[in-house]
């Protein structure tokens, strides 16, 4: 055998797979029926990555795939696959280390993840990624970079193939070891492991494009719409004390406040301690339920914060809250609960643990449009399009910033402009650029931190457009008047 299927062939066999040294010959076969007869293509490193890429790319040689992503991508799934338990031996390894220590369990499963190349590894080192010190607290800002384009003949062909429904959606159980598609990711080497919440069957697994540090999806069994009630709540702490070094929380459920994929009910966590969790406690909230403490969070959205030893105690304290802000409105501050029978509030919740306590944030959402705001009255306004139109969602809520990849080219332009160098600013820049310009003394040296500082400041009003009373005198009043309610 050839170095690069030999190293792999080792790699397949040294994996919690089901192969033996005594497979393998067959497992080498079974790359070759992939790849195709011929000299294999030498590897540039000796991780499981580099050795698949060297082979798909000998599959492209060989004629066997075509060159388009799609395909590679598919190819890669399937090369992986192989050296990725089956499903039933993965979830057997993943509770018996969870005996031990549930942190031991998510450690092996995200590594293996990785392993296999399902997380995106050296797609998501592409990020831009840098704080920005604003009013508002230090924010995270990322240039989502790790995606890869759309193939335009990969567009073109899918919009010419029959129309499929299988799986229903990217986050259905029906994913896993799927082969994929044009137009639809390859999920041959994609894992789940099964949960119980509520009664229910739940999956837990990574995201592919992570945007934090082992960023988790937990995802409902049944295929049906997102939606924020007592339940959602009561799922958020079963999930919490059973990974308690993870965080979780939940996208809105309505469009404009709600996030991309509101058709399947799910939540994401992972490691990783977010601005909004950081922030202090503005003033206290007296709710009347015993073992729970409450506080408005000082932060640029409405943010209701709960605290508790007993999660059943913040059960009840987050459904009161939500029971009233669902129904509650006023106009003074144009908050809205409907207007001609269509409902427009609803919460973005985030749970999590500190030490032995239950923390549990509630964010108000209102989803309400308006002739001056087409886009959302708390959404992102025009005049900061530039920077981040796309809805406010759980990730951006806690202060992460995920902004689209186009930025990484323009604020280059921009960089360029106020440093008096010969570009190609895009006109929705100018403004923005202008004002700069009229602020700072730009240099070579000096442009990029402060247009990164100035990104920040642009997202930290993206976070103030989005909040429902808003940080002034008139916002916080209106909002010590729905607190009263409670």
């Amino acid at each position: 055998m050839e170095a690069t299927l030999e190293q792999f062939v080792a790699k397949i066999i040294a994996a919690p797979t089901p192969f033996t040294r005594l497979d393998r010959q067959y497992v080498s076969n079974r790359i070759l029926a992939l790849i195709g007869d011929g000299p294999i293509q030498s590897a540039t490193g000796e991780s499981a990555v580099d050795l698949v890429a060297a082979l798909v790319a000998t599959a492209v040689e060989h004629d066997v795939i075509s060159g388009d992503a799609s395909s590679q991508d598919i190819l890669e799934s399937q090369l992986m696959d192989l050296m990725t338990p089956l499903p039933s031996t993965l979830n057997q390894g993943f509770w018996d280390r969870y005996q031990q220590s549930p942190q031991l369990a998510t450690d092996w499963f995200y590594r293996l993840s990785c392993d296999n190349n399902y997380i995106k590894t050296r797609d998501i080192a592409k990020n831009v990624v840098f704080d920005a010190a604003t009013a508002a607290g230090d924010l995270e800002i990322t240039i989502n970079l790790s995606k890869p384009e759309k193939d335009p003949k990969a567009i073109l062909a899918a919009r010419n193939a029959p129309t499929q429904t299988y799986p229903l959606d990217q986050l259905c159980l029906s994913n896993e070891g799927y082969r994929g598609r044009l137009g639809y990711p390859a999920r041959s080497s994609h894992r789940i492991i099964r949960l119980m919440l509520g009664g229910e069957s739940w999956g837990f697994q990574y995201s592919p494009y992570a945007y934090f540090k082992e960023h988790a999806i937990f995802l409902s069994a049944e295929h049906r719409p997102m939606v924020i009630n007592q339940r959602t709540i009561t799922n958020l702490l079963e999930i919490i004390q059973q990974f308690p070094t993870y965080f979780v929380g939940s996208n809105a459920d309505l469009p404009i406040v709600g996030g991309s994929m509101l058709a399947h009910d799910h939540y994401q966590g992972g490691k990783h301690v977010f601005p909004m969790m950081k922030a202090p406690i503005d003033r206290p909230v007296d709710l009347g339920i015993v073992g729970v403490t409450a506080g408005v969070v000082k932060w640029p959205m409405t943010d209701i914060r709960l605290r508790s030893a007993t999660p059943a105690s913040l059960v009840a304290a987050a459904d009161r809250i939500m029971t009233k802000w669902l129904t509650y409105s006023d106009e003074s501050v144009d908050v809205r609960a409907f207007t001609e029978g269509i409902r427009h509030h609803t919460v973005t919740p985030i749970a999590w643990r500190d030490g032995s306590a239950y923390v549990l944030d509630l964010v108000l959402r209102d989803n309400q449009t308006s002739a001056k705001y087409p886009d959302g009255i708390f959404h992102p306004h025009q005049d900061v399009q530039h920077i981040k139109k796309e809805n406010i969602g759980l990730i951006e809520v806690m202060g992460r910033a995920i902004l689209p990849a186009r930025l990484k080219t323009e604020l280059a332009e921009v960089a360029k402009y106020v440093c008096h160098q010969p570009n190609h600013i895009a006109a929705y820049h100018q403004p923005w650029a202008d004002a700069l310009l009229a602020q700072h003394a730009f240099n070579p040296d000096n442009a990029t931190a402060l247009i990164r500082a100035a990104v920040g400041r642009v997202f930290a009003r993206v976070l103030s457009d989005a909040g429902v009373f808003k940080q002034d005198s008139q916002g916080q009043a209106a909002l010590d008047r729905f607190i009263k309610q409670l």
